[in-house]
């Protein structure tokens, strides 16, 4: 369990419990006792053989009357294997269950590491060589704490930083304003914010961003993998930028706080017992639904060629925030205006953010200029093609997630299917959600559904449909 200010999760090894799912809060955040209340409920130690967890600056404080062991606290790990252990309770430091989760859902032998976020417990950010010693780089990179305090000075909130990344592509690269980020002069952004043009500050700040990987993490580089996680590790213009100096570069689906519990239960399982356990990318809960007409995954695509925008919803949720073809909105990519109907009628959110492409995997670098799959939407890349204005972003990028039969058939089919009746293979592809956390059961899809201007949704292979 990952005992943090937001984004509360646990995993028992089957079931990834994102709480945000549940409570419908964004990120599991509203106020101290969202945290205590998780912490009563979870963290009971004599309850479980082991119970492996880890904590976060800003979560333990948040915590009413824990009764977590100092030594656990005082633990500074040099190591990716290092972890402390008192009785059946086992602890890793926040950064080192970022990068274990990354690591090892990987598939590498040996890789390069960056765990990047805005705070952890002993770390902002590492880098982890091949040999899995730690280099601290919190003093350097502090780009994720930049990233928030930035969001919220703007007006996009806490935790909006995926806001200001799709505002990015909007503005102008500005040297006054990147010597006022790069030294953390937030006086000077603050007394002229009212004069200040957001998109150049999204633009110079997203700059800055990569220039600090260049100058700090690519020297340390010992090998041709690179695993990325922390809640940075969803900014999809950096992890890309990797791929120029890396021949793999590997991003898992749940990168943020909110797969704190998969990492966590990873480490122990393989310190422990000498097991790799591999969460899979669909670890959510699983709901019977028998209502509506049955539909195949087929049809579910013909339904998209013919202009219908489809609420998708199959089997167990994704970990992560990324929608990956079983909680997803589904739409046409080759139409010019569908950006503005989904995010003014369904998604009600701002204008200027894109919406990604699902394609199918043996065709996406006939449409999109990259060298390496991307499998949980996690790059942004440059669009070759001027047939999906759609999904193409103001400076011609995409967000994009590959996707093979064997990773999830039917949604692979729904493309197929698409892709058959008009020689484009991809879908649209946004989380299924309103304003909201992405929607967890069959009822939540409905009340969406109700709610929205979709056409049609699709639970577990039944739709029901309001009709053109």
């Amino acid at each position: 369990m990952a005992l943090g200010p937001h984004d509360h999760n646990t995993y028992d090894g089957v079931l990834h419990n994102q709480r945000e799912r549940y409570t419908r809060l964004k990120h599991n955040v509203s106020d101290n006792n969202t945290s205590t209340e998780f912490y009563n409920e979870y963290f009971k130690p004599d309850n479980h053989e082991v119970l492996a967890f880890t904590t976060t600056v800003g979560g333990l404080q948040r915590i009413k009357n824990n009764k977590i062991k100092k030594e656990f606290l005082q633990f500074h790990p040099k190591n990716l294997w290092d972890y402390k252990m008192i009785g059946n309770q086992y602890y890793i430091d926040h950064h080192q269950s970022h990068a274990l989760y990354a690591f090892l859902t990987s598939g590498f032998k040996q890789s390069d590491i960056l765990a990047i976020d805005g705070r952890g417990w002993k770390y902002r950010c590492i880098f982890i060589n091949k040999n899995g010693k730690i280099i601290n780089l919190s003093s350097k990179i502090n780009i994720g704490e930049q990233w928030n305090r930035i969001s919220q000075l703007l007006g996009f909130g806490n935790l909006g930083a995926g806001k200001l990344m799709g505002l990015a592509a909007y503005g102008k690269y500005d040297p006054s304003l990147h010597l006022a980020i790069e030294t953390g002069n937030y006086k000077f952004l603050e007394k002229n914010k009212n004069d200040l043009n957001k998109k150049d500050v999204a633009a110079t700040l997203q700059d800055h961003t990569i220039e600090l990987m260049h100058e700090h993490v690519l020297p340390l580089k010992s090998c041709d993998n690179i695993c990325l996680a922390g809640g940075v590790a969803y900014n999809g213009y950096m992890n890309e930028d990797f791929t120029k100096y890396y021949n793999n570069v590997h991003i898992p689906p749940a990168p943020g706080d909110e797969g704190q519990a998969l990492g966590i239960y990873m480490h122990a399982d393989f310190s422990l017992n000498k097991n790799t356990h591999i969460p899979n990318t669909y670890s959510g809960a699983e709901y019977d639904f028998d209502a509506g007409k049955l539909i195949t995954p087929e049809e579910v695509g013909k339904a998209i060629s013919d202009g219908n925008i489809v609420g998708w919803f199959n089997g167990k949720a994704e970990s992560g925030n990324r929608a990956l073809g079983n909680r997803s909105i589904l739409a046409d990519p080759r139409n010019p205006k569908i950006k503005d109907i989904i995010n003014q009628t369904i998604k009600l959110r701002e204008d200027f953010r894109p919406f990604a492409p699902a394609v199918m995997e043996e065709h996406y670098q006939t449409y999109f200029d990259t060298k390496q799959p991307s499998p949980f939407m996690s790059r942004i890349v440059p669009v070759k093609s001027d047939k999906i204005p759609g999904i193409t972003h103001i400076d011609k990028t995409a967000r994009i997630q590959t996707v093979n039969i064997k990773q999830n058939e039917k949604f692979y089919r729904v493309i197929e299917g698409f892709y058959k009746l008009t020689g484009i293979p991809m879908v649209l592809n946004t989380s299924f959600n309103c304003r909201e956390p992405i929607v967890e059961t069959p009822e939540q899809a409905i009340n969406t559904f109700n709610k929205t201007e979709l056409d049609m949704v699709v639970i577990n292979g039944r739709y029901l449909s309001k009709g053109k």
